[in-house]
């Protein structure tokens, strides 16, 4: 539950932080000579789309359904990479959101290892 509830709200934060990108440009710090350069009107739609489908994962994990955990792995994995990425445009609030998705994915994980501790139920 710690897992689904921590992607929801990372994913109510990524979407949030795509929204901002895309409403006022001047919010965020414009860097140059970034590596990974994109036009903040692109970022504000990654973190958009990867916020959706962060709260629908974590509401997917919330059924216990084996698929929703590995998918849940994916997609918090994608958004720390991302928020990695995004790291030059906001520091501290990147640096947050890369926290919240790999402790998502730490307890997605030991969740699925405590299921395999315990063998067949029965």
């Amino acid at each position: 539950m710690l897992a689904a509830a921590l992607m929801v709200f990372g994913g109510l934060m990524a979407l949030f932080e795509g929204i901002a990108a895309l409403a006022k440009d001047d919010l965020f710090l414009a860097t140059r000579h970034y590596v990974f350069e994109f036009s903040l009107t692109g970022w504000g739609w990654v973190h958009l789309i990867l916020g959706i489908v962060l709260v629908v994962a974590g509401f997917a994990v919330v059924t216990g359904a084996l698929w929703a955990r590995f998918f849940g792995v994916a997609v918090a994995g994608l958004g720390a990479i991302a928020n990695f990425l995004w790291l030059p445009y906001y520091p501290l609030w990147a640096l947050v959101l890369i926290a919240v998705d790999l402790l998502v994915v730490w307890a997605l994980c030991r969740g699925m290892h405590r299921e395999a501790e315990a063998g067949p139920v029965g």
